[in-house]
């Protein structure tokens, strides 16, 4: 593969739009995020990290506008001379520099730097888990407070296109992306989705910031952020349930990335998740391949028969 233009950090944060930003909020607190800055036609949502927020949505008719990936001022220096594209300051909330960039899908990808961070919220922390082999836990109660997930940070997103090979090849050229595990079936060397990670060296990262599927159609699969813990991803469930919003899929361990996961409709129909416990991989964990149709999940409920992944 070709050298990269930049390697980003990581995944920022998604962009929606949407009719009522109220109910939208509304949702995204029972979800476990928090409001971090509200304009007049965006709002912007934030989870227990650092990061400004891990949600966007403009005010709109109902859509999926696109993604944002963490880069350096210098990585943005770099990659306006390769695109021709300028460095903008940004105008929104939080400040920091944009390159305005689109995939061959059209799709939005914004690359940032330097947004302000926040404080981290405080969390609602659990005692640790004793297990059959390591007990830690001595003479402390395990007592779950009940509440919303802590989102901590947005994780990745899931996104269909009709060419996986020119989209792929897009975030591995442009933004350094490696692969984590191709998807085929008829062949091994003619994948149809693949798992892609953020490239960070040794540094070990999540198993997949982007999935692309190729579907014969460009449009979103999910969109995922990271809670806190198992029994926070349980508590939330719980919290969504009683709040009378939609599960999707759930609860369940996914063998690609191994995370426990949580799905769920949002306002606008789009699939959002809860997901905690990934496995984590650096620059010189091989690439992976795997039949599509073997299980996904390692336990936990079969995917729904309209499965819009």
């Amino acid at each position: 593969m070709s050298e990269p233009i930049i390697r980003v950090q990581d995944v920022a944060f998604p962009r929606f739009s949407g009719p009522d930003l109220e109910v939208m909020q509304m949702f995204l607190e029972s979800f476990g995020m928090h409001l971090s800055a509200r304009t007049d036609d965006a709002l912007y949502m934030r989870g227990t990290d650092t990061n400004h927020h891990v949600h966007v949505c403009h005010l709109g008719d109902p859509g999926f506008v696109g993604l944002a990936f963490q880069a350096t001022a210098e990585q943005l220096e770099t990659l306006a001379a390769a695109t021709g594209i300028a460095v903008e300051r940004s105008l929104e909330p939080g400040g920091g520099v944009v390159v305005h960039l689109q995939d061959p899908d059209g799709r939005v990808v914004d690359v940032v730097a330097g947004i302000d961070p926040l404080a981290p919220l405080p969390l609602r922390v659990h005692a640790a888990t004793n297990t059959g082999e390591s007990r830690l836990r001595l003479g402390t109660l395990q007592r779950v407070e009940a509440g919303p997930a802590q989102v901590k940070r947005f994780g990745h997103a899931a996104i269909k296109t009709a060419s996986l090979a020119s989209v792929a090849t897009w975030y591995h050229d442009t933004l350094g992306l490696l692969i984590s595990d191709d998807l085929w079936i008829e062949s091994p060397d003619q994948p149809n989705g693949r798992f892609m990670r953020c490239d960070r060296g040794d540094k070990h990262v999540d198993h997949h910031s982007l999935l692309i599927i190729e579907t014969g159609e460009s449009k979103l699969g999910h969109c995922a952020w990271e809670v806190a813990d198992f029994d926070d991803l349980m508590y939330g469930h719980e919290t969504l349930a009683a709040a009378g919003y939609q599960p999707y899929w759930g609860i369940g361990r996914h063998v690609l990335g191994g995370q426990v996961f949580d799905y769920w409709k949002d306002p606008l129909g789009f699939t959002v998740e809860h997901w905690t416990d990934s496995d984590l991989l650096n620059s010189s964990t091989p690439a992976g391949s795997r039949f599509l149709f073997e299980p996904i999940n390692q336990w936990g409920p079969n995917p729904p028969g309209d499965l819009d992944f």
